[in-house]
């Protein structure tokens, strides 16, 4: 139950605070004034999609606090355990929306995703517009309902889970059997390439290798002599490194056995001796082999040739030819084992359509069932909402079996028969907006009254101007229907209408001020007396006589003798 709202900044408010109790509320005010700012902003604290236009003309954000009872054993209340969250029966959200574009949140001062916020949002309240009735002309909008005032959600998950695995097999035959069009001929061709990539033999690093001896190839005239001259220098000149490292060696070795600190030397000059012999040992080994070669020359200009020629083919680069000649093996073996596939693709494609089938089925079923309780409930409310003689049908149509999908195998149909003896047709052809309203209002009281029936507890629930396009007796009979839920579960009732206020528990005056500079939206929650006065407001005008204060009080009197003529259950603890 939502007990109180903050808001700052938010619309044409610039800042209030209402606090709220059980049963009905209605919110009422001249036209303009913001009552449907406060359920726009009811909306906003419970993770709604806002954009810049919210927050109040010259402010850098807008901010909106609620806090919720939390009632034992909740939907609520299981979502602050597995959040492990510390609630003590409060549930405060917090949210901040910024000229940024920046939105933050916070749930019992604990900073929240806006998608975590919006899925405890939808279990604290529960919005139902005046426009409501627009989207259920809509097939689609027609079959959710009815699954959700069936609870078909664990059937509907069924469905889809196999439409989806029928689906991906369905997919994955039709790629198959693409495939299998051109197969000979594309055998053909990767058998070819198998065969010139098989032949070409390809060896790890071959590459580089042969690169490396098309260079030396290339350049084995300046390689040879400048091989000859070090080894001149190392060894054959008359004076060269060799020889002078060995005299070097002879002093130091006479003067390490003056002083042994030349110890060190000695093993350097020994070491270095060492080296320079194996440095002209390897350079003369490197001269010898460097013999030019005209055949072998030839060869790896050829095999780099052919190489390079095979990666232009394939449009790659020569050391992608083994992922190539992989690729061609792996193609090979599934057209080569295509037949077989296409037999056990059409074997699980079987099997998956029978699973789904028979999901369709259940669910079927089950919507057959949730059909015909919905249609007698809500034929029964319309009686009651001025539409005598009227009935509502919820017809299941059998959709032909290329139209089924991920929904089942039914289309859902909302019919409507407004007056006595007239045949049913489709929602969607009703004429009368206020026919139309009264029908969608029959069916969102249904779902309500079936929720607060399935569960011991309810969201806050919000109408906003379901009753538009009703008036006299027929608004009296819609005020006691909202009057009715909020014997059950908490009401707030966005209304212009006096028949529908006056059966409210509690009432909260919107208006709108102005110092002609600036405009700013108040509430006032009303006492006995100033509830006379609005309603009188709403019957007469802004001239208010002492008819419509009679008439006011007689209609506020007339809700409360109804529940004692008629009791319902008690309403839950509040601040009425």
């Amino acid at each position: 139950m939502l007990n109180s709202i903050q808001i700052k900044d938010f619309a044409i408010i610039d800042r209030i605070e209402l606090e709220l109790g059980a049963g009905m509320t209605a919110l009422t005010g001249e036209t303009g004034a913001g009552k449907s700012i406060l359920v726009d902003a009811l909306l906003f604290v419970t993770g709604g999609r806002v954009g810049a236009e919210v927050i109040r003309h010259g402010c850098d954000k807008t901010e909106v606090t609620a806090t919720f009872a939390i009632e034992k054993k909740s939907i609520v209340e299981t979502w602050f355990n597995e959040q492990a969250l510390e609630h003590e029966g409060e549930c405060v959200l917090r949210r901040a929306f910024g000229n940024d574009g920046r939105s933050r949140a916070w749930v019992n001062g604990q900073s929240m995703p806006l998608q975590s916020l919006r899925v405890l949002g939808e279990a604290l309240l529960d919005v139902h517009g005046q426009m409501e009735y627009q989207s259920l002309m809509k097939r689609n909008a027609q079959r959710e309902l009815l699954d959700n005032h069936g609870h078909h959600q664990a059937l509907n998950q069924t469905v889809s889970s196999h439409w989806r695995i029928l689906k991906e097999l369905r997919q994955q035959r039709a790629e198959a059997e693409r495939s299998a069009q051109d197969r000979n001929e594309r055998l053909t061709l990767l058998r070819y390439h198998l065969n010139e990539l098989d032949t070409l033999a390809l060896q790890p690093d071959e590459t580089v290798e042969l690169n490396s001896e098309r260079q030396r190839h290339a350049h084995s005239g300046k390689l040879a002599s400048g091989s000859r001259e070090i080894i001149n220098w190392v060894r054959d000149a008359d004076t060269n490194a060799e020889q002078l490292l060995s005299r070097a060696l002879n002093v130091a070795r006479n003067l390490s056995s003056v002083d042994a600190g030349l110890n060190a030397t000695v093993q350097l000059l020994d070491e270095a001796l060492i080296a320079t012999r194996e440095a002209a040992n390897a350079i003369q080994h490197y001269e010898s082999e460097l013999d030019a070669d005209p055949a072998r020359q030839e060869w790896v200009e050829q095999r780099l040739a052919a190489l390079e020629s095979v990666a232009r083919k394939h449009h790659v680069e020569i050391e992608a030819l083994s992922s190539v000649l992989e690729n061609c093996r792996t193609e090979v073996q599934r057209l080569e084992t295509l037949e077989f596939t296409l037999e056990q693709l059409d074997a699980q494609i079987a099997t998956a359509l029978t699973s789904y089938d028979t999901a369709c089925k259940q669910l079927t079923l089950a919507r057959t069932k949730t059909a015909k309780a919905l249609s007698e409930r809500v034929t029964t409310l319309m009686q009651t909402l001025g539409m005598p003689g009227g009935r509502f049908e919820a017809q299941l149509n059998v959709l032909p079996t290329d139209q089924r999908g991920e929904q089942g195998a039914d289309e859902i149909e909302f019919m409507v028969s407004a007056n006595p003896g007239q045949p049913l047709k489709s929602l969607a052809k009703v004429a009368s907006g206020g026919e139309l309203s009264r029908i969608s209002l029959s069916i969102q009281v249904d779902a309500v009254e079936s929720l607060t029936h399935s569960t011991s507890t309810c969201p806050t629930l919000v109408f906003d101007e379901v009753d538009a396009g009703v008036g006299g007796g027929v608004a009296e009979m819609v005020g006691r229907q909202l009057r009715t839920l909020g014997s059950n579960a908490q009401v707030l009732c966005v209304t212009h209408l006096p028949q529908v206020a006056s059966q409210a528990h509690a009432q909260v005056r919107v208006a709108k001020l102005t110092d002609g500079k600036h405009t700013r939206t108040s509430l006032e929650t009303l006492s006995e007396s100033a509830r006379i006065e609005e309603i009188a407001r709403m019957l007469g005008g802004a001239a208010i006589s002492d008819t419509a204060r009679t008439h006011a009080a007689e209609m506020l009197k007339a809700a409360t003798e109804i529940d004692k003529q008629a009791p319902r259950n008690k309403i839950k603890s509040g601040r009425h």
